[in-house]
Parts: structure tokens; C-alpha cells; sequence
């Protein structure tokens, strides 16, 4: 989901499976809020009118290791091959929302990872790569480079989270 301003004046969700989209849908019925929804693929801007955003969450595709204790057959469903894959679209996905951020705004980077390869590893290639992408902290440790949630941690599936800022140069 793409948000804009503090008020959240306007929000823009897309994803490239319309079926989870139908719970977009349900959820901003459910806490009153609108959203322009799309179907669309986040790797590409053929949907996008050109007008950058304030906020962007995205949501990148991933391997859904954090997630295993309720889907057990991740183990199984999971091989190398498909975390290769994995990394390379959410690199293209990244860099391409990342041109859609105006500068001065704010990417929060999400996974329900607990792979280094598709988090820790992923952000620190991004910043690596983009001189306009700062780290924000999320936690109070000095060594953050994201927030990782690992399984069963506070009753909590595992998760990741990083924070950019798009420097204005």
C-alpha cells in the first residue's frame, strides 16, 4: 500500500494477484478507509500515472519463512532455486517503487522473511547501490539495519522490516 500525507489524504494499493486484493478490499471496508486498488505488477510502472508518493509500504514477495509454524509445508514447497528468484524480484521491485518515492519521502521495506538473503542483505545491496537511500532506524540498537522478528518471538510470526529515506540531493 502507498500512502500519502500524515492524514493519509490519499492511498493507493496495487498487487499483481487480484484474489488478495479482495482483502484489501474487506479490510479497507472494515476500517472505513478508500484506496485507488490495482491489479498491477509492483516490477513495473505500467500502471502508475506519474505522480510520486509521500509513503510507500511495500510489501515485497518472499519466501514466507517467518510464517512456517502455521505453514509447515514451507519446508518442503522451498528450494534454493526459488530464494534465488525471490531476491532478484524483490531487487527489481525495490529499485522500481524506489523511483516512484519523491525525495524527503519514506519506504518501509516488509518481508515475512527470516532469511538474511531477502532482508539484512537485501536493504544493505539497495543502500550500497542508491546514494539517495538512507537507513532510519527502526529499534534502539546502533547496529540496525532493519527489525527482524523471529518466529514465535512476543507469540509473533517472523518478520522483517527496514526504513529508507530518500535523501533530497
Amino acid at each position: 500500500m502507498i500512502y500519502k500525507g500524515a492524514d493519509i489524504a490519499e492511498m493507493t494499493a496495487i498487487d499483481i494477484e487480484e484474489n488478495r486484493l479482495l482483502r484489501v478490499k474487506e479490510n479497507l471496508a472494515r476500517l472505513k478507509l478508500s484506496a485507488k486498488v490495482i491489479t498491477a505488477d509492483a516490477a513495473s510502472q505500467d500502471w502508475w500515472n506519474g505522480k510520486q508518493f509521500d509513503r510507500i509500504l511495500l510489501d515485497a514477495p518472499c519466501s514466507g519463512t517467518g510464517v512456517i509454524r502455521r505453514h509447515p509445508d514451507i519446508k518442503w514447497l522451498r528450494k534454493a532455486e526459488d530464494i534465488n528468484k525471490l531476491t532478484v524480484l524483490q531487487q527489481q521491485i525495490l529499485k522500481n517503487i524506489w523511483s516512484l518515492l519523491k525525495p524527503g519521502g519514506t519506504l518501509l521495506y516488509a518481508t515475512c522473511s527470516i532469511l538474511p538473503e531477502e532482508n539484512i542483505q537485501q536493504i544493505q545491496q539497495f543502500v550500497s547501490e542508491n546514494n539517495n537511500a538512507k537507513l532510519v532506524p527502526i529499534t534502539n540498537e546502533k547496529t540496525d539495519i532493519g527489525w527482524q522478528i523471529l518466529p514465535n518471538e512476543q507469540s509473533m510470526d517472523g518478520f522483517y522490516y527496514a526504513k529508507l529515506e530518500k535523501t533530497i540531493t
